[in-house]
């Protein structure tokens, strides 16, 4: 009985913490162009400059309008105030009095309305100018200077990917999700999930990246399409090393404190069970069916179908399967102690 760690590996996509694109919320040409595709941005760093002109006239348009408002809301509260005295003389009709009052609430509306279309000039002449939304990397830029860009175009100006942590998606399939279930103590799901270990990200090249992750969320429900349900890890990525977009695998570890390993050469298998020859009295070998609990690269972990100190046949599995070994047949054994064959072939 050995302490082991095993793993299994899940292809995995990888993604900033945000990617979020970057649209124009005004028309106008591209003037300039702040930033290179691949760069990194603060937020708030500028990065598109969208002609400002247009924009700058139709602020002082509203501005003067709002002057010009304000004008007329001053014009007619001096009516008003002109012709209170005189109603209260009764020099001059109230009607006079209330259809002035009435102008003057249409001259303040007026001016609530200008003040409205000032701000708003102002907000857009902002927009000319595209900021970071925040920290990240920025993506393909399709536009060049001089460029049109609307709201309403289909095609973002970039995107900027927030890469301090990074997202890891991966799938498990029904039964490796129910695995899992077993594995973990916890009443749900997401008790499980917050004991699973921390996780490794094998990248594209098979090399392992630096930084561990944690397993933080499990889709709600199985794609139907694939048979698979949807894991989240998340990664530190203080280097900024992953980007969006890359590919991986994450590979899960299950440590054993106390394991049984069988090797794999000396096991073959029919209609899906693992079986191994074990040598019983009188050294007949009878056939022996394993429940297997792990695996790595050269041997099984075995919870089930032989114990510490059995004798069980290695060879190769064309030679158990095909080399005229049967239940019964009796052997003259050659011994090789446990220690001397994790010397040739460790776990």
């Amino acid at each position: 009985m050995l302490p082991a760690t095993t793993y299994q590996d899940f292809p995995a996509s990888v993604q900033g913490t945000r990617d979020v694109e970057i649209k124009p919320q005004v028309d106008g040409y591209i003037t300039a162009i702040e930033v290179d595709e691949g760069a990194h941005v603060q937020k708030g760093q500028p990065m598109f400059i969208i002609d400002r002109k247009p924009f700058e006239e139709q602020l002082n348009n509203a501005q003067a309008a709002l002057q010009a408002a304000q004008a007329s809301e001053v014009n007619a509260q001096i009516n008003v105030d002109k012709l209170k005295p005189l109603v209260e003389n009764k020099v001059v009709s109230d009607v006079q009095l209330r259809s002035a009052e009435a102008q003057y609430n249409t001259a303040k509306a007026a001016v609530t309305q200008a003040q409205a279309a000032v701000e708003s000039a102002r907000i857009n002449l902002g927009f000319t100018t595209i900021t970071a939304p925040g920290d990240g990397y920025v993506g393909t830029i399709p536009y060049k200077t001089g460029s049109l860009v609307t709201k309403q175009a289909n095609v973002a100006l970039t995107t900027v990917s927030e890469t301090k942590d990074m997202r890891v998606y991966f799938s498990m399939s029904e039964p490796d999700f129910l695995q899992f279930k077993e594995k973990y103590p916890g009443n749900t799901v997401a008790d499980k999930v917050k004991q699973m270990p921390p996780v490794q990200l094998l990248l594209a090249d098979n090399s392992i990246y630096p930084q561990p992750g944690k397993v933080e969320i499990v889709e709600g429900q199985f794609d139907k399409t694939v048979g698979a349900i949807k894991f989240r890890a998340t990664f530190p990525n203080p280097q900024g090393f992953l980007r969006s977009g890359s590919t991986g695998k994450v590979r899960i570890p299950t440590t054993y404190k106390s394991v049984l390993a069988i090797p794999q050469d000396a096991t073959f298998e029919l209609q899906g069970k693992v079986f191994v020859y074990m040598v019983a009295d009188s050294n007949k070998i009878v056939t022996r069916p394993l429940d297997i609990a792990g695996r790595t690269t050269h041997y099984y972990f075995v919870s089930d179908g032989v114990k510490a100190g059995d004798k069980i046949v290695l060879a190769s599995q064309a030679a158990l399967l095909f080399g005229g070994l049967r239940d019964g047949i009796v052997i003259t054994p050659q011994v090789i102690p446990t220690d001397s064959l994790l010397k040739t072939t460790p776990l």
